[in-house]
Order: structure tokens, then C-alpha cells, then sequence
């Protein structure tokens, strides 16, 4: 048997997947890691966002979003170290040399762009909040929670991984065409810069609530 009621399920899928397309700090570091380092880097990027999402949602279903809720010192810190970590993303696409024409895309290791998307995920802590306010109204609090929960979330990072795997795709093409040019390249990486630089703005501006 389901951990989740079939209409409950039916119900979630599409709202999840409307979630999913609707662009957002996910979306946007896909597309930041495809332009700087291509699609392998975007994929694996990818799986470490979906990674940092379902522990988010285990950490929703066992409270955890209560506690950031009733402690804004915590909820400030995680917020702030977020930002911290988007903007040194930034400078390191700032300091990379422009590629040389003909040239392949700055290389980065698949584990390294799994371990930022992970990083990126865990520390913006409105995302457990989100899933707070999300999820339980598909859960029927009559059966266990945290199977629910953990069910939710995997088809919510499910759709994510699919939504942000083909943006991400997509954008690691485009760089490495642009990356055949020089000039174009120096550009790429004000371009990767300035996303990863809009998405720590955001979330620096971003209120609680």
C-alpha cells in the first residue's frame, strides 16, 4: 500500500511539477553551473540540489522547520551562511582565466558540482520552510507521517531533477559553444558571476515569512 492516498498523490503531482517550472534559485544554479562548466557539472549539480531537497524533507517531517521557525537567530545563520557560500561561487567564476578560443568549458569535477548544488540546497533554509508549508497538505495526518513526507518529497525532487536536468542541459550546450570563442567566454563567466551573485541577493533579501 501507498504511504500517500492515490488522490492525494494525483493531486500533488501536477501542483509539485507547476512548482518545478516555476523559475527559482534551483533553476537558476543549473543554468549557472551548465554556462561555466557544462552539462556533466549542470546534471551532477543537479542531483545535489534533489540530494539536499530530500533532506530537507526528512528534516521537515521531524520537526525541524518548527524549530528554525521558532528561532530566528538559526534561521538567520543557515540564511547568511548561504549567502556567504553563493557569493564566494561567485568570485571563483570571477577569478577563472576566460577560455581559450577553441577550448572546452572550465573544467570542474562531477563530485565538486554535486557537492555545491548540495551545499547551495541545504544552506537556504526557506526551502525547508517551503516544504513545510507545501507538503502536509497532501499528508492525511490519520497514517504515518514521515512515509509521507519522504514519499512527497521524492516525487517533488523527481520533477525538480528532470524540470532543472533539461535547463541545465541545455545551458551546458550553449557554453560550450560560446566557449569556442574567447570573447564570448570572458563573458560566460560575468554571466555564471552574476547568476550565482542574484541568487545569494535573493536570498539575502528574501523575508522569513
Amino acid at each position: 500500500m501507498l504511504p500517500v492516498e492515490p488522490l492525494a498523490l494525483l493531486a500533488f503531482i501536477p501542483a509539485g511539477l507547476a512548482l518545478n517550472l516555476t523559475p527559482g534559485a534551483d533553476m537558476m544554479f543549473c543554468l549557472g553551473q551548465g554556462l561555466k562548466s557544462g552539462r556533466r557539472a549542470a546534471m551532477a549539480a543537479n542531483v545535489g540540489i534533489a540530494v539536499g531537497g530530500l533532506v530537507h524533507t526528512t528534516l521537515a517531517a521531524l520537526g525541524l522547520g518548527a524549530l528554525l521557525a521558532a528561532h530566528p537567530a538559526a534561521f538567520e545563520a543557515i540564511r547568511w551562511l548561504g549567502v556567504g557560500y553563493l557569493l564566494w561561487l561567485a568570485a571563483g567564476a570571477l577569478r577563472s582565466s576566460p577560455f581559450a578560443a577553441g577550448s572546452q568549458v572550465a573544467p570542474i569535477t562531477t563530485a565538486r558540482a554535486f557537492r555545491q548544488g548540495l551545499m547551495v540546497n541545504l544552506m537556504n533554509p526557506k526551502v525547508i520552510l517551503f516544504i513545510l508549508a507545501f507538503l502536509p497538505q497532501f499528508v492525511n495526518p490519520a497514517r504515518p507521517i514521515l512515509p509521507q513526507f519522504l514519499t512527497l518529497g521524492l516525487v517533488f525532487c523527481a520533477g525538480g531533477l528532470i524540470v532543472n536536468g533539461a535547463v541545465g542541459l541545455f545551458a551546458g550546450t550553449i557554453g560550450q559553444r560560446i566557449a569556442r570563442s574567447a570573447g564570448l567566454a570572458a563573458w560566460l563567466s560575468r554571466i555564471s558571476a552574476t547568476i550565482f551573485g542574484a541568487l545569494a541577493l535573493r536570498l539575502a533579501l528574501l523575508p522569513r515569512s
